[in-house]
C-alpha cells in the first residue's frame, strides 16, 4: 500500500511539475518582447525547457518544447511576431513545422542529454542541456528558414550574403545572449529543486 502511495504522489509532483513548468513556458514566451537587453530581447522561455526536461526527463522536455512551438506559431499567425508573420504568410506549412520541430526537439534531446550525463556530474549534465537546447532551437530554425524561405531571407538579407546574414542578422547576437543566460541559470536552478528535492 505504501508502495502504491509512493508511486501516486510521485506522478501527482510530476504533473504539478509539468503544470507549473508548462505555464511558465506560455508566460514567458508571451512575455518575450518586453524583456530587454540593450536592442535585444533574449528568449528565456528555454530555461523552464531545460530544468523541466532535467526535473522529469526526455518526454517533458519535449512537451514543454511543443508548447513553446506552439505559442511561436500562434504568434507567427497572430502577426504578433513580425518575422514570423511574414514567414508565415509566405509558406504556412513549412512555418508550423519549423516552429513546432524545433522547439519540440530543442527540449527532448537536453532531456536525453541530461540523463546520459546525469550521474557522472549534475552540473556537467544541466550546462551541456542548458547549451544543446539552444543550439538545437536555433539551428533547426536556420536549417529549415535556409531550406524554406531562401527568396524571403534574400530580401531581408538586402544583398549580403545570405550565410553571413543568418549568422549576423538572423541569430547573432540574440543567440549568444540567450546561450549565456541559459548556461547560467539553469544549473543554479536545477541544483535548487534538487537540494530542496521538489523534483
Amino acid at each position: 500500500m505504501k508502495e502504491h502511495e509512493t508511486n501516486s504522489l510521485k506522478k501527482t509532483k510530476a504533473l504539478v511539475g509539468m503544470a507549473i513548468f508548462t505555464a511558465l513556458v506560455v508566460v514567458l514566451q508571451l512575455l518575450a518582447g518586453s524583456i530587454k537587453i540593450g536592442p535585444f530581447s533574449p528568449s528565456l522561455v528555454l530555461i523552464p525547457i531545460v530544468i523541466g526536461a532535467a526535473a522529469y526527463g526526455a518526454a517533458t522536455g519535449a512537451w514543454l518544447g511543443l508548447v513553446f512551438g506552439v505559442v511561436v506559431l500562434i504568434g507567427c499567425i497572430t502577426g504578433s511576431d513580425v518575422g514570423g508573420n511574414m514567414m508565415w504568410n509566405f509558406n504556412p506549412l513549412m512555418t508550423a513545422l519549423i516552429c513546432i520541430i524545433k522547439g519540440t526537439a530543442a527540449g527532448y534531446l537536453a532531456g536525453l542529454v541530461f540523463r546520459a550525463l546525469e550521474k557522472k556530474n549534475q552540473i556537467a549534465a544541466t550546462v551541456t542541456a542548458a547549451v544543446v537546447c539552444p543550439v538545437v532551437n536555433t539551428g533547426i530554425f536556420c536549417l529549415g528558414a535556409a531550406a524554406a524561405f531562401r527568396p524571403l531571407l534574400e530580401q531581408w538579407a538586402n544583398g549580403a550574403s545570405l550565410v553571413t546574414y543568418i549568422f549576423f542578422g538572423l541569430v547573432g547576437l540574440n543567440f549568444l545572449i540567450e546561450l549565456g543566460i541559459n548556461v547560467v541559470l539553469s544549473p543554479i536552478v536545477v541544483r535548487i529543486l534538487k537540494i530542496r528535492k521538489i523534483a
